[in-house]
């Protein structure tokens, strides 16, 4: 694997013990420190890819997983395979409810439309390929252009690889580009999930929260041709063999020993600017609480009586609540902190360094100064798009993008919008049969209403003529006036029928504007507008972008002249965290300290037989008998459930392998304490606690509870 030259230079000096999401090439700059931790490996072999363990670390493309057998089983998180439960749950066999076990591989179901396993093969600097000559000298939509059209042929030669899905990936506000090519697995079957009163123990309740009792865990199965490529579900498919896999530690953890979490974190924002705090915190998270506020309660009010319509919108509510909480928490850490003028005198202190010579004033003050303005211009568009943004209807957006596409399918496919070329067009395809389950024509209309109310409520100039015109939006609406419209939308669309959705993948232009679909009509008049509108956000991106491309390069400069390390924000690459098992001295308001480890007497403390904390009543009674097998630790008189942990991760983390100091598989991350979540901002060693699921409950309950021996037995234990 290439090593970059800013990496080279960037890891000389250790940030903050535990602190960072490191890239796998870098682990042997940080050697030393992951020695100190407890690390009994040589760092250098946790950089080979294609070597264990990293080759057996994957991603589901929003959550990370592992291999941990020879026949292609994964392990990851129960909320990240929920929709695949959901997907094949019905009112007559509630998987969600009772959880789901496949006896044998015969037994296994197709996942969730769309659901794919992603293999890394390889990761190489294409930074010089990206930002050429002629494209540095370019700037706005020209900038975009021609970074978009350098991508997509990069990524054309590597899938030429059948089989292999790739893409390019931007680090260091952009200073840096990374082309990685991933296996793409698209057989993927639900192989065991416990039931919601395991898998979801606590619910939203104990979410993000300490003490935790909850059994994340869930299995899945990764299948190809018999001739080993990537192939869509078919019965003569066989199990993937991976080239490694996880497995499972010999002992048990135990306070103090090392631990490092291998998966694929998402977004973190610790290199951006006080305005983009500011707005982050004081406008656009409040604002986005609310709005998922109001869409939970009308997706309860009107499922409320509707089963079917419950199950298709559960993995959707689970989402929302999850994100609702991670925001609001951060919100109340904010309140509670004194983060922007600490990362406003940090800038301030940055702007002096640059002031500080001919030479750096030279090389970076113009760009300070016009990335604040190119970002509050960015905020005001914001600002004012996002009534009408909740105002769309989901309909709308998904004939828009479908006629997005049949517009561009008229090109070559070279020439094509990045995500409207041939390689996505599965993607549409998983998209519109996954509708089936998780789409109720009473719900989306109340979503409708509640949020056209707000849209129309707003003074004219602040609409959107173009969009009113589409939908037939005529002045200050009233409720039954926007009610009727409404319904006549619904009464005469057919994008709530699979098949008419899937034909649309493959309609033209000339086909979409002789459909009499309101949707599709909209979408169509809308086209001009939409491209329009893109232009000009692509031609503000691509000034931010060449902008925010000095100033991270000021800002490395800076901290490298005060001795500190700077490793890049997470973008949903492979990384690597390391830490340790601890708890906390205080925990809460009231100063109650946080032991490190869980056990089954929690469990059998909050259940109650109902709701969130419906423990399923063979776990009570093998609790309440004492059938801990081999997994008790003496040290708890009990069976550990989760665990506190040093390890600094974010979303998309979940399901990430925890492994020992000998590269042994110890557990699953899943969570995050509510007053630590601001790390993805604002890292702060105190606090910033990881929450994990132990092997040895994901064992005891698989044992002594659902009875899984074909699956324990595939994982080692017997």
């Amino acid at each position: 694997m290439k090593k970059s030259l800013l990496i080279l230079a960037l890891t000389s000096s250790f940030a903050m013990a535990d602190e960072g999401m490191w890239m796998p090439q870098q682990l042997p700059d940080i050697a030393s420190e992951l020695k100190a931790a407890g690390l009994e490996l040589d760092p250098a072999n946790l950089t080979k890819l294609t070597e264990f363990p990293m080759a057996a670390i994957v991603s589901l493309g929003g959550c990370s997983a592992s291999f941990i057998s020879p026949d292609g089983l994964v392990v990851t998180n129960h909320h990240c395979i929920y929709n695949s439960v959901a997907h094949n749950s019905t009112p007559e066999n509630d998987l969600l409810a009772n959880g789901f076990l496949a006896s044998t591989k015969a037994d296994e179901v197709a996942a969730a439309p769309g659901s794919r396993v992603y293999v890394t093969k390889a990761v190489d600097n294409v930074t010089p390929q990206i930002i050429d000559a002629a494209t540095a000298r370019l700037s706005g939509k020209l900038r975009i252009d021609a970074i978009e059209a350098n991508q997509k042929k990069l990524i054309a030669e590597c899938e030429q690889d059948e089989g292999h899905r790739c893409r390019v990936a931007a680090y260091y506000g952009s200073l840096e580009y990374y082309l990685i090519k991933q296996l793409e697995i698209k057989d993927v079957r639900l192989v065991h999930a416990p039931a919601e009163g395991v898998g979801k123990f606590g619910g939203d309740t104990d979410n993000w929260m300490w003490p935790r009792h909850t059994g994340d865990y869930g299995f899945l199965r990764a299948y190809v041709s018999p001739e080993g490529k990537s192939a869509d579900y078919h019965a003569d498919n066989v199990p993937y063999q991976p080239d490694h896999y996880l497995k499972l530690a010999n002992e048990g953890l135990q306070e103090g020993d090392f631990v490092m979490a291998l998966g694929y974190p998402g977004r973190t924002n610790r290199h951006r600017l006080p305005s983009e705090v500011s707005e982050t915190f004081e406008w656009s998270y409040p604002n986005t609480v609310q709005q998922f506020k109001d869409t939970l309660a009308i997706i309860d009010r009107v499922t409320a009586t509707n089963k079917d319509a419950e199950l298709k919108y559960a993995s959707r509510v689970a989402g929302l609540n999850n994100y609702m909480k991670n925001r609001q928490g951060m919100l109340d850490s904010y309140a509670q902190s004194d983060f922007l003028q600490r990362k406003t005198a940090e800038h301030q202190a940055l702007t002096s360094w640059v002031n500080s010579s001919r030479e750096n004033k030279k090389a970076y003050a113009k760009d300070l100064a016009t990335i604040e303005k190119l970002l509050a211009e960015q905020h005001r568009q914001s600002r004012a798009d996002y009534a009408l943004n909740n105002a769309t209807p989901r309909l709308l957006n998904v004939a828009r993008s479908l006629y997005r596409l049949a517009q561009e399918s008229t090109k070559p496919d070279p020439e094509r919008k990045a995500g409207y070329q041939q390689r996505d067009i599965p993607r549409y395809k998983a998209f519109v049969a996954g509708m089936e389950r998780n789409f109720d024509v009473s719900v989306e209309k109340a979503l409708d209403l509640h949020n056209l109310t707000k849209y129309v409520a707003l003074p004219k100039k602040q609409r959107n003529a173009e969009f009113d015109s589409a939908l037939g939006i005529k002045g200050n609406m009233s409720q039954s006036e926007l009610t009727a419209l409404i319904d006549s939308w619904y009464a005469d669309t057919r994008l709530t029928d699979l098949s008419s959705r899937q034909a649309l993948i493959d309609a033209s232009p000339a086909e979409f504007s002789q459909n009499a679909d309101p949707f599709v009509m909209a979408a169509v008049a809308l086209y001009k507008s939409d491209l329009k509108q893109e232009a000009a956000e692509e031609e503000l991106a691509g000034k931010i972008q060449q902008a925010y491309a000095s100033y991270m390069r000021a800002k490395i400069a800076f901290m490298q002249n005060k001795g500190q390390a700077v490793y890049p924000d997470a973008n949903s690459t492979l990384r690597v965290t390391y830490g340790n098992v601890k708890g906390r001295a205080h925990g809460n308001e009231d100063g109650n300290a946080w032991a490190p480890f869980t056990t089954l007497r929690g469990i059998t403390a909050k259940a109650t037989g109902e709701g969130e904390f419906n423990a399923p009543a063979e776990q009570l009674a093998a609790i309440k008998a004492k059938n801990y097998g081999p997994y008790l630790a003496p040290e708890l008189n009990s069976v550990p459930v989760n665990y506190l942990a040093t390890l600094d991760i974010t979303g998309g983390n979940s399901g990430s392998a925890i492994l020992n100091s000998k590269a042994e598989f110890v557990g699953l991350a899943f969570d995050g304490t509510l007053d630590s979540i601001i790390s993805d901002w604002d890292y702060n060693p105190a606090n910033t606690r990881s929450i994990q699921v132990d092997l040895r409950f994901m064992l005891w309950q698989m044992q002594q509870v659902d009875n899984a021996k074909a699956l324990l037995q595939e994982i080692g234990v017997n």
